[in-house]
């Protein structure tokens, strides 16, 4: 059985897409990496495959990837 990492991640807009998070988080370095997991299905959201780097995350969401489960926080500006 896999230990998950829980990570928050804040943001101050409203939703962040999909491959921004990845990179946020430090999971990936670049656009083109978070592309890559993506489209080869390696990312859940909300539990399920999502192959949409465009993929708009809000707070309620969760993002599995690498072992680790990331939720969005939105703070204040």
């Amino acid at each position: 059985m896999k230990i998950l990492v829980k990570k928050t991640l804040e943001i101050r807009e409203d939703f962040i897409k999909l491959d921004s998070l990845l990179k946020l988080s430090g999971e990936v370095m670049t656009g083109g990496e978070a592309k890559e997991v993506i489209l080869d299905g390696l990312v859940l959201v909300d539990n399920e495959v999502c192959t949409m780097r465009g993929k708009k995350i809000y707070p309620e969401m969760t993002v599995k990837f690498n072992n680790k489960i990331f939720k969005v926080k939105k703070i204040d500006r």
